[in-house]
């Protein structure tokens, strides 16, 4: 379930105490981008920093957040832009106070960037920044991949799950009371989604077998940016909670689906086709593999439903927003699926 908004504000007195050079408190105040876990900008006698308070279930845990902690302290030695958690005066890089795990980081200043402000050559960058997290993670998180396993294969959605559950979203969509424009387009979107998948439900993709360590999560908001328009750079990934063992081209294909859809629900394939070739190069990554990773990533949004799933089940609306060019997106690239595959693999 989506975490309550009356979150107790963080013990900042506890919590200070357990670093020798963090200084004493000034203000602390929210970061509003996230829907997971919640951060504050803490400013003390000593300087900025960004505090999390993790939130979100199945990586709350700290043996989870430390493995997460060590993975980009590991990937900052390589040189990958990261901003590793402050350590205490016992070396530790979770407190963990009254039940709840905080992690204090250095604040970066920078500024997130979408796929439509970024130039193509920006889009290259961006393409060869998450071959080089990748090809790092290998390097850092390879004992740990050997205990936690990846020969386990990767199932795609089954479609008769998924008109089930289109079924259960029609219901709630139809019964709302007041009824608004957002559920108009939910029941539009969920009728067009359903006839797609009856048509296309032969091109479910097979299990996928290999995987590799992946940030689980890399889009927008977790890449910040340093300096102007004319020459921003990449100043921190952040967020690596969804850290874990997934088919690495799919996060290439699925960071892409995010940066550079457009309003109306198309991907910008000229900046699509610069990324790709330069994760390809940077990752190591064979057109074939980035091909499978598209059948994969196109079928997992034809059968995603999780803002509409928020929406009516969880009864939060935070991702509605996003809703109009996600549900486009699948549309879309379904009758565009040879261009989006050529920008990728070509």
């Amino acid at each position: 379930m989506p975490r309550s908004s009356a979150i107790a504000p963080p013990p900042l007195g506890p919590l200070l105490r357990r670093y020798e050079d963090a200084g004493e408190p000034l203000s602390c105040e929210p970061v509003t981008q996230g829907l997971l876990n919640r951060g504050y900008r803490l400013a003390t006698t000593r300087g900025d920093y960004f505090l999390k308070h993790h939130l979100d279930a199945p990586t709350a845990d700290r043996e989870t957040i430390v493995r997460q902690h060590r993975a980009t302290q590991r990937l900052q030695s390589l040189g990958v832009p990261v901003a590793p958690p402050v350590e205490d005066t016992t070396g530790d890089t979770v407190a963990v106070i009254g039940g709840r795990c905080y992690a204090l980081h250095p604040w970066v200043d920078g500024r997130h960037r979408d796929g439509a402000q970024l130039t193509t050559a920006e889009s290259r960058r961006l393409g060869a920044l998450l071959g080089l997290v990748h090809t790092g993670l290998e390097q850092v998180m390879g004992r740990e991949a050997e205990r936690g396993g990846t020969a386990r294969p990767y199932e795609s959605a089954d479609p008769d799950e998924t008109f089930a559950l289109i079924d259960e979203l029609l219901d709630l969509a139809r019964g709302r009371r007041p009824r608004d424009g957002f559920d108009a387009l939910a029941e539009h979107r969920l009728l067009e989604r359903r006839a797609l998948l009856e048509r296309h439900a032969h091109r479910r993709p097979p299990p996928a077998e290999a995987g590799g360590w992946v940030h689980g999560d890399f889009h927008p908001l977790n890449v910040l940016y340093r300096g102007d328009d004319r020459g921003a750079e990449p100043a921190a990934i952040v967020d690596w909670d969804r850290l874990g063992v997934q088919p690495r081209a799919e996060e290439a294909v699925r960071a892409a689906a995010i940066f550079f859809v457009q309003p109306a629900g198309e991907l910008e394939l000229a900046k699509v086709r610069a990324y790709a070739r330069a994760y390809r190069r940077a990752a190591g990554a064979d057109c074939a593999e980035l091909a499978a990773a598209v059948q994969r990533v196109w079928w997992e949004r034809l059968n995603d439903f999780w803002i509409l799933r928020w929406r009516y089940q969880l009864h939060d609306r935070r991702a509605d927003p996003q809703f109009p060019a996600v549900s486009a997106l699948a549309v879309w690239w379904t009758r565009e699926y040879e261009a989006v595959c050529e920008a990728f693999a070509g």
